[in-house]
């Protein structure tokens, strides 16, 4: 019996999806969408209210570390428990159960365990909600320009550091109506509106360096 009969469907489909997971971490995609993070200023131990809904996010390990980290440990440990529990069916009724009660069954069963191994992963692992910051956060620091010229009405895109460390990539027009910032240049993020960030080119300010 192998994973890819047709009454393991389900746990096939999760270890792909658990492996797309992991590719997607190995190969930095999550770097490049990181932008539309810096708006999620939520406190993920806040935004889960207290009483039975705390008590089940605790029981599964929601919170304790990144989403993705829970979702791919959820993957294999469903797959793997699914695999397994068609495996001993067969082997004690003499055929696997119907992939889906197989499914439910092993979604449970995988549920308090991924649960029990999310929390030493949470003491080793940055939690998400430890490192994101508003876009009020990075107002005052320095940005550079990455690609394009940023003129008024115009922004370019640039990247900067909050005080975690952390880059992030925002849009910027210049705050000084007939400035041009060309790539390279190095910017302080003054104000914004909305998603948009105007900033002053260090070269007109003459400020020292950190």
């Amino acid at each position: 019996m192998t994973i890819f009969e047709p009454h393991n469907l389900p746990f096939a489909v999760a270890l792909a999806v658990m492996l797309a997971l992991a590719a997607i971490q190995l190969v930095g995609l999550g770097d490049v969408f990181g932008g539309a993070d810096v708006d999620a200023d939520i406190d993920g131990d806040a935004a889960i209210s207290s009483g039975p809904i705390d008590g089940i996010f605790t029981l599964l390990g929601i919170g304790r570390v990144p989403l993705t980290i829970w979702l791919a440990l959820f993957l294999l440990l469903f797959a793997g428990i699914g695999v397994g529990g068609q495996a001993l069916a067969d082997s004690l009724l003499g055929a696997p159960l119907d992939r889906w009660l197989a499914a439910v069954m092993a979604g449970i069963a995988a549920s308090p365990v991924t649960g029990v191994l999310a929390r030493p992963l949470g003491a080793i692992l940055p939690r998400d909600e430890t490192t994101a910051v508003s876009l009020d956060a990075l107002l005052g620091r320095r940005a550079r320009i990455t690609d394009g010229t940023a003129r008024s009405g115009s922004p370019a895109r640039a990247q900067v550091r909050d005080h975690y460390g952390h880059p992030h990539h925002v849009m910027v027009e210049p705050h000084e109506t007939a400035s041009e910032m060309h790539a390279g240049d190095e910017v302080l993020l003054v104000r914004r509106e909305g998603g948009s960030f105007y900033a002053t080119a260090l070269a007109e300010r003459r400020l020292s360096p950190d």
